[in-house]
């Protein structure tokens, strides 16, 4: 069984992603593996870049994946594909004023990258602040 396709929709749908993630999705299906879950599906933008096209932000039990969708010719392009244990300084700031989380990580080749999670509502915010905990927050290893 095909755990990512299972767990896809119900992300997007959740985060309000949908029918735009279902566009992404060859994109990221070449990107995750299938037994990888999708945990959060959501439209983002860059700080930095606000005319720059919509963005998608997929998480997943092992992976961080963006794409975007230029302007004006509505092109899909990966910009960013990682492994989760690859990414460092990882930080995020919630925004309940205008619903949302922007997210912040460094790359393996050093690129700090600064994404803006538009999200519904506070409950919405609050649901997927706990979703970002629980990826990035570092595990116990049992020896």
């Amino acid at each position: 069984m095909d755990v990512f396709l299972s767990t896809f929709h119900p992300a997007a749908e959740a985060a309000a992603a949908l029918p735009a993630a279902n566009r992404h999705l060859p994109i990221f299906r070449r990107c995750v593996d299938s037994d990888d879950p999708a945990v959060l599906v959501t439209r983002c933008v860059r700080p930095g870049a606000p005319l720059s096209g919509d963005w998608l932000l997929l998480l997943t039990g092992r992976r961080l994946v963006v794409t975007q969708d230029t302007r004006p010719l509505h092109r899909l392009r990966l910009h960013l594909n990682a492994n989760l244990r690859h990414l460092s300084n990882v930080t995020w700031r919630l925004d309940l004023a205008r619903p949302g989380i922007e997210l912040a990580v460094t790359a393996i080749d050093g690129v700090r990258e600064r994404f803006r999670m538009r999200l519904g509502d506070s409950d919405t915010v609050w649901w997927a602040e706990s979703l970002l905990r629980e990826s990035f927050t570092a595990k116990p290893v049992c020896v």
